[in-house]
């Protein structure tokens, strides 16, 4: 597995925290509980995107309003096409 230096949020200054803090906040909340238990590691895909805080935050904040509630898709179906994503794009993942 890659090994990359991320920031963890108690180490983030001021600005990177909000940052940290205000994509949490967009994200829908089934995203909120940690999966640490299920997967065996805190690691993040989001926390491995802090040593560029402002591209981080661009990118997510995208996903974030593509997941919105608001619009017409539910998670499930959300999930339906990122598997089909991942098969027609041959990732193990």
């Amino acid at each position: 597995m890659a090994w990359i230096k991320t920031i963890p949020f108690p180490e983030a200054n001021a600005e990177l925290q909000k940052t940290l803090t205000d994509l949490r906040a967009a994200y829908p909340i089934e995203y909120a509980a940690s999966t640490a238990e299920q997967t065996g590691t805190e690691e993040s895909i989001v926390e491995s995107h802090t040593l560029i805080p402002t591209a981080m935050y661009h990118a997510f904040a995208e996903f974030a309003a593509l997941m919105s509630p608001d619009l017409p898709l539910q998670r499930r179906h959300h999930e339906m096409i990122a598997t089909l994503v991942s098969v027609t794009n041959s990732c193990h993942y």
